[in-house]
């Protein structure tokens, strides 16, 4: 297996999907509480992106092996394992050997931050096996987007804090909230980018027996809803704002307006994979750099 193949494989252009809810966990609490926990942190991000890896490892692996004879050509055109003709128990042993080392970090900082770490490591490990494994994989269902956008903007944001936090007295429920609103435009902009997949992908998926929310809603509703997804992102970066949790200067990010509306403009016309999902790509790059420079800005300049 060459490098650029096991970067296509790990879909490395998507972890910018977690890397971002990362920055923005150690933002928060630089902006709030002036302190940062660097070994632990660098360890979680070690661990997270090992992990992500093998997510997106075992997504490709399970579509290629769930798939039945009447998806050859899928399996020979478009899945990677088919498409490069890679060998499917080297790639179980991969994925395997990834999550394996991720899991052993992640009981690692257990060990020394404490069992709620546990709590929500568990939670982030089933998510992420459970979203293309087990009898009904969740990107086949109406909760893709949820459980896509909820643990990845969410929660790792949230593990973020807790690592920089555990030795207080600081992570409480409410701050739990709180992070939560202030997670809320990647966790939009995270689940935008998966239902934008769904819908280019709708009648694929519905070959595939993948019944998403695209299914039941339909693509202009779908396209709505998407459009949605994007307005309350920025609504709760405003409300974080004006509660105080992100500093001033995190409002920069509103400028980044225009551009995800041509995006979202741009995916209503055209609903084609090869030609517009990239859009939704782009915006979570684009939400992504503004939002970690204006929050740093905010950090910096106070």
């Amino acid at each position: 297996m060459t490098v650029s193949v096991f970067l296509e494989l790990v879909e490395i252009k998507a972890k910018i999907a977690s890397v971002w809810p990362f920055l923005l966990g150690m933002l928060f609490v630089q902006a709030n509480f002036h302190q940062l926990n660097w070994g632990v942190s660098l360890l979680f991000f070690v661990a997270m992106v090992l992990f992500n890896m093998a997510v997106d490892i075992n997504d490709n692996y399970q579509d290629y092996t769930k798939a039945g004879n009447q998806a050859a050509e899928w399996k020979k055109h478009t899945n990677i394992i088919g498409v490069h003709h890679l060998a499917v128990p080297r790639i179980f042993a991969l994925m395997a050997s990834l999550a394996t080392v991720a899991g052993v970090i992640g009981l690692y900082l257990v060990w020394r931050t404490g069992w709620p770490l546990l709590v929500m490591g568990v939670f982030c490990f089933l998510v992420g096996y459970l979203y293309a494994g087990g009898p009904r994989p969740l990107s086949g269902t109406p909760t893709g987007e949820f459980f896509a956008g909820f643990t990845m903007g969410y929660m790792i944001m949230l593990i973020t804090v807790y690592l920089n936090l555990y030795q207080t007295s600081a992570f409480t429920w409410g701050l739990m909230a709180r992070v939560l609103l202030a997670s809320g435009i990647a966790v939009m902009a995270i689940a935008a980018l998966l239902l934008a997949n769904n819908i280019c992908d709708a009648d694929e998926d519905l070959s595939l027996d993948r019944k998403t929310i695209v299914y039941y809603l339909g693509k202009q509703r779908s396209l709505w809803l998407f459009a949605s997804f994007y307005v309350v992102g920025y609504l709760s970066l405003v409300a974080s704002v004006m509660i105080g949790d992100l500093p001033k200067w995190s409002l920069l990010a509103l400028l980044s307006m225009p551009v995800i509306t041509r995006n979202v403009v741009g995916l209503f016309r055209v609903q084609v994979k090869k030609e517009t999902f990239i859009l939704a790509v782009r915006s979570l790059a684009v939400l992504a750099l503004v939002t970690v420079v204006a929050e740093l800005l905010g950090v910096w300049l106070g």
